[in-house]
């Protein structure tokens, strides 16, 4: 199976080709903006190394968030066209569960907390237990909710707000076992989960968690007519 992997959720612009049967070619490039720019000359790049197109790729894959509102947009805009174009499914993944991924393939009996930064002193936030479980689902929370979810034995912390949790981390709890600030998620990791859904997809769609911080001024639109 061959998989095209996007991701633009949140500082980096990263696309991928994962080959079941052959070799993965990545390329990803940090950045906060721009990636509507950078997105489609890197995909192009990473056909180019994978030798393949559109036509031999079996499935679209995707980050829809949380994260970026503009770099969500970015990237699901360009699966869901890519897709449709090359008449291929597309599958949307959550940036929370790509961060956690290669943990829970590392240690699959610990506790791992994703934290994303959300700004003003909150973080997207999802907790999974062993085996994978859901122990604490996607939400937005605040730093001290965070940390009073993360607590407990074998806890390791990652994403962009891990410094944040640890900011606010008691003295008097145990120390998560490691904190990695990781600016956005192993892009072959978005690929290899596409691999393992088996569930016909539904096309992608951002998840947000939150409203946006630009909202219209009502006050200063005019009557209609």
């Amino acid at each position: 199976m061959r998989v095209l992997a996007i991701d633009t959720a949140l500082e980096a612009c990263s696309a991928a080709v994962l080959d079941t049967e052959g070799e993965t070619v990545n390329e990803s490039l940090p950045m906060t903006r721009g990636h509507a720019e950078a997105l489609m000359p890197l995909i192009e790049r990473v056909m180019r190394n994978a030798g393949t197109t559109f036509a031999a790729i079996d499935r679209i894959a995707v980050t829809t968030g949380p994260g970026s509102f503009t770099g969500l947009r970015v990237g699901i805009s360009a699966a869901r066209g890519i897709a449709l174009a090359a008449g291929k499914p597309a599958y949307g993944l959550t940036t929370l569960t790509a961060y956690a991924a290669p943990y829970i393939a590392e240690d699959d009996n610990s506790t791992i907390a994703v934290a994303i930064d959300a700004r003003h002193r909150h973080v997207y936030l999802q907790v999974f237990g062993p085996d994978a479980r859901t122990l604490i689902a996607p939400r937005i929370a605040s730093i001290a909710e965070a940390v009073n979810a993360a607590s407990g034995e074998r806890v390791r912390i990652i994403g962009t707000g891990a410094d944040m949790l640890m900011a606010g981390w008691p003295a008097d709890r145990p120390p998560p076992t490691m904190v990695e600030n990781r600016r956005a998620p192993d892009i072959v990791w978005v690929g290899r989960l596409a691999v393992a859904v088996e569930e016909a997809p539904d096309p992608p769609k951002p998840l947000y968690l939150r409203a946006p911080d630009a909202q219209p001024q009502d006050a200063a639109r005019l009557p209609r007519r």
